[in-house]
């Protein structure tokens, strides 16, 4: 094992989170460590920037070897939605995921849309 692979398992081991990983195709879900990066993107529109709460979820690729758009990472409660092909890093042990809440309504949650309990929707 390279000595950038003992780093990074030693990172993961002292900052990372406990999470659930479920692939979007179905497969069964399973536990991984995760490094979590609280980040707004920025999005133009026109003369309008929009800023989003993001996050960047780290990781590592022996644990997730092909994340797709639309898995979801489990954390603290929390459910996050990849939204984006990930970039791994020059090592090519970590990717970072692009990820946000899902939206207030899911299709494919079976349920209909409706206005949220105490939104004063």
């Amino acid at each position: 094992m390279s000595p950038f692979a003992l780093m990074v398992d030693a990172c993961f081991r002292a900052m990372g989170e406990d999470a659930v990983y479920e692939p979007a195709d179905g497969s069964p879900a399973f536990a991984v460590r995760v490094i979590v990066k609280k980040l707004d993107s920025i999005a133009g529109f026109g003369a309008t920037q929009v800023i989003a709460a993001t996050a960047g979820i780290d990781v590592r690729v022996s644990e997730v070897p092909m994340p797709r758009i639309s898995d979801r990472i489990t954390l603290g409660g929390t459910t996050h939605v990849v939204g984006s092909d990930p970039p791994r890093d020059s090592e090519r042990l970590v990717w970072t995921l692009s990820a946000s809440p899902p939206a207030l309504w899911d299709p494919s949650s079976g349920l209909p849309p409706g206005p949220v309990e105490g939104g004063g929707f």
